[in-house]
């Protein structure tokens, strides 16, 4: 166990520094399990830094009836149940039956939503458990017995933070534990992150999907929050390593993670949409095809994790905009960027923010792609914009596509509008976010190399 005196900024930089702690450990055959959900994040760092398959331990706590966020036990996978006989005695058993039949059905639909029939088996290997803190450490009790029970050789517990009496309590009852930080009073494990906004099932289950897809193409290792499938051809940056970056806005600083390959052609900034962030797993997928071409990535984030629980601001077309100018003007500060030339790539309402930005006209700007993108909220900017635009959404995505049209109608610059087979808005069928990258890269590589093509950039407003 190692103790620090930091923070983390958020779940997937809790997981980096994790990682660098196991790298070079002795696990043999490793299996790294998140603990749903909020663990996933960190154990996918693990999982991509190890070159090992990523699972889950499906564990639910035991709330008492009358105060449900004090536990008295937990319940995890093929029925493991543990408690805590100081707490459960004050229950009736009536009331734990009951408890612990609501919170059985509630592991069973977790493990159908999340991992379907994709868990990976642990008999007789190495797991590496993790789950982005612990408080009391029920959960994680009840994680060892599931893992114990399904035959795991050895279990290492990796934390980045925890409460120390709940850190030796466990103790007995796993083979080694790394944690980051054993502060003298927890509070509150979100206390120890800057952004420690819900993960939601649907990420969740997206990193299982990518660490999947990884390992079966034989990709190795990929880069930020679990975007990893299939690249089409485009392998890991050669040289650029993904760092963590903090950019001036008229929010203060935002983080981004920044990747720059050797000899970049160019760099696309990345504007995520819906309330989403740098940690967007599909936008992590498209950076790392764009970065396997020879492109540097900025994947931002446009709004605070207060802002961002705020629907107004997430359509708040104009904010976003200025932030991305903001991000504009920070990438002309650092050497290894100023003077590449420059792409960004819009997602969703980011797609509106990108457009808007684009119609100020900044320097170096010399492409624009929106992918599921909503263009049309930009209406009123679009006929300044000069960058070239391509606009791809799922063929199925009917009502964005029908709103792309008509956006497309206000450009007045070279513009395409691609439709991708069987996608819906998303990109989550099989295959299809692939096809979307491919195009993006296909764009960004004609215009951004293109170099001194600027088709009407060159007098931009923005340093």
């Amino acid at each position: 166990m190692r103790r620090t005196d930091s923070r983390f900024v958020d779940r997937v930089a809790a997981g980096r520094r994790l990682a660098e702690e196991l790298t070079g450990a002795r696990l043999g055959d490793v299996v790294v399990a998140g603990l749903p959900r909020g663990g996933v994040p960190v154990a996918a760092e693990i999982a991509r830094a190890l070159d090992a398959p990523l699972d889950v331990v499906v564990v639910r706590k035991l709330g008492v009836p009358w105060q449900p966020e004090v536990a008295m036990g937990a319940v995890g996978e093929d029925g493991t149940v543990v408690v805590n006989p100081r707490i459960v005695a004050q229950v009736s058993e009536p009331e734990v039956a009951a408890v612990t039949a609501r919170e059985r059905d509630e592991v069973a639909r977790r493990l159908r939503a999340w991992r379907g029939d994709g868990g990976a088996d642990v008999h007789g290997r190495t797991v590496v458990l993790v789950d982005d803190g612990i408080a009391t450490g029920a959960t994680a009790r009840a994680a060892v017995a599931v893992l114990r029970a399904r035959g795991a050789a050895r279990v290492v517990l990796a934390v980045p933070v925890a409460a120390a009496d709940s850190l030796e309590a466990l103790r007995p009852l796993v083979d080694d534990i790394v944690c980051l930080l054993v502060p003298d009073e927890l509070y509150a494990v979100g206390a120890w992150y800057d952004d420690f906004r819900q993960v939601d099932d649907a990420v969740v289950r997206e990193l299982l999907d990518a660490a999947r897809t990884r390992r079966a193409a034989g990709t190795g290792q990929a880069v930020d929050t679990g975007g990893a499938a299939d690249t089409g051809g485009a392998g890991t940056a050669d040289g650029g390593g993904t760092t963590e970056e903090s950019v001036e806005t008229s929010a203060g600083l935002l983080p981004a993670l920044l990747t720059v390959p050797d000899g970049a052609a160019g760099l696309v900034l990345f504007a995520h949409g819906s309330g989403s962030s740098r940690l967007s797993p599909r936008n992590a997928q498209v950076a790392r095809m764009l970065q396997g071409a020879g492109l540097a990535t900025a994947l931002l984030d446009l709004l605070t994790p207060a802002e961002a629980g705020d629907r107004a601001r997430v359509f708040d077309i104009p904010l976003l905009a200025g932030r991305l100018l903001d991000a504009t003007r920070w990438a002309a500060t650092r050497p290894e960027l100023a003077e590449l030339t420059l792409g960004y790539f819009g997602a969703s309402t980011g797609a509106g923010a990108a457009l808007w930005a684009a119609a100020e006209h900044p320097a170096r700007l010399r492409a624009v792609v929106s992918r599921g993108g909503r263009p049309d909220l930009a209406e009123e900017r679009l006929p300044a914009v000069r960058a070239p635009t391509l606009l791809i959404v799922g063929a199925r995505d009917t009502e964005v596509l029908a709103l792309n049209r008509q956006a497309r109608a206000g450009l007045t610059c070279p513009s395409e509008l691609t439709t991708v087979p069987g996608a819906t808005h998303l990109f989550e069928e099989p295959g299809t976010l692939e096809v979307a990258g491919r195009l993006a890269v296909a764009w960004f590589r004609r215009h951004l190399e293109a170099g001194g093509q600027n088709h009407g950039a060159a007098a931009g407003r923005i340093p």
